[in-house]
């Protein structure tokens, strides 16, 4: 049975969908922080607003992500049309509850929240195992771990217990999620451009470096969440973000600018060793490096880039057109990249913070729904590109 194209495949609508609920929920935020809007009263708005990127676009864009890739994983078909959509609406159902959690209850908003990312499990689950690929079960691991996190948030919320640690165990959920596949799609996509360019100097292959760098961010992450001040938080941190940092380095990302489309994806992993450097700052010396700071290099920053990063190229190879970044795509991550930069910035300039978070607000909006205009078009429909046409 066919089906409109925009639900032939997951990325087509979790992308489009993701995009302008980012560029919604930031806004809403913001008039909420600024007194214009009493939202989500039962949460609180810095909750809210920390949810609903996380649990609300992020675990979409990730939805996106897993079920275009599983059937290449597995040689299964993909999942589309009304079981798609099946997801989708539970997706929107979540959404709609936790703007109604005052009038529906917390108890309620919870089951119907929850609910997404328990369908993406079982869903991806089922899908793996059927096509026998279980080496990648493990991907599942950090659905889980996301899924744990925001039941965590709302035994908190019911419990009217502080919902910091649910949240930084979310984002250390998100942070390791990068690390694995950030780290593995980056130096691939940088070898295969370099190779026809300049096949003296390719990243470096995988190696004993990459899996202590990896082992020691998520030690750090475990810690950081349990305990964000302290010495020990403070050493991991500085360990993984030195490793970090190197590993970077060894992809030879300096080399790529000439595409945007793949300088993006090294950008976008260079806040992944910024978040930790900053934590362990913070964990020394809590006055001068704020929470805010820590937080937001890796979910406006890391999170926030390295998806867009990812939607674009998705959209753009599973689409036909050509991978490479034109004036449209360059522009969103000009837009993305000013939105992370001056969230981080702002927590340290109290005077200009308000400003600060008025404009990275304002970029983050534009650089979605630049990514909703430029890129929906394509997302909707199944044109054949012209010829030369990025």
């Amino acid at each position: 049975m066919s089906c409109p194209p925009v639900l032939s495949h997951a990325f087509r609508i979790c992308f489009l969908l993701a995009a302008l609920w980012a560029a919604l929920a930031v806004p809403l935020w913001l008039l909420t922080y600024a007194g214009t809007l009493n939202l989500a009263d039962s949460y609180g708005g810095v909750a809210w607003h920390a949810h609903e990127l996380i649990f609300g676009y992020t675990a979409l864009v990730i939805c996106g992500f897993l079920f275009t890739a599983i059937p290449n994983w597995t040689g299964r078909l993909p999942v589309k049309g009304p079981p798609l959509m099946a997801l989708i609406v539970i997706w929107i159902a979540g959404r709609i509850a936790m703007l109604a959690a005052g009038s529906i209850g917390p108890g309620v908003a919870a089951v119907i929240d929850l609910g997404f990312l328990a369908a993406v499990l079982a869903v991806a689950g089922r899908e793996i195992v059927a096509g026998k690929n279980w080496r990648n079960l493990r991907v599942l691991v950090i659905v889980f771990w996301l899924l744990a996190a925001n039941a965590a948030f709302h035994a908190a919320a019911l419990g009217g217990a502080l919902l910091d640690l649910a949240l930084r165990g979310a984002v250390g959920a998100l942070v390791a999620l990068i690390t694995l596949i950030g780290g593995r799609l980056t130096p691939s996509f940088t070898r295969n451009w370099l190779v026809k360019r300049d096949p003296d100097r390719l990243p470096a292959p995988f190696g004993p470096l990459d899996g202590v760098a990896i082992g020691a961010a998520v030690v750090a992450l475990l810690a950081w969440t349990l305990a964000p001040d302290g010495p020990l938080t403070a050493a991991l941190a500085s360990v993984a973000a030195l490793l970090l940092f190197v590993r970077l380095l060894r992809w030879r990302g300096y080399l790529t600018f000439a595409e945007p489309l793949l300088a993006i994806l090294h950008l976008g992993y260079a806040f992944v060793p910024l978040g930790f450097a900053l934590a362990a700052g913070h964990a020394l010396w809590p006055d001068a490096v704020p929470a805010a700071a820590v937080i937001h290099a890796w979910t406006a920053g890391a999170v926030g880039v390295m998806t867009l990063a990812v939607m674009t190229r998705a959209s753009l190879g599973h689409t036909g057109h050509a991978l490479t970044a034109g004036a449209a795509t360059t522009s969103i991550y000009l837009a993305v990249l000013t939105a992370a930069l001056l969230r981080v910035v702002a927590p340290f300039a109290a005077e200009w913070q308000h400003p600060l978070l008025n404009a990275s607000g304002a970029a983050w909006t534009l650089a979605f729904l630049l990514f909703a205009a430029s890129y929906g078009p394509m997302l909707c429909t199944t044109r054949k590109p012209k010829r030369g046409e990025s």
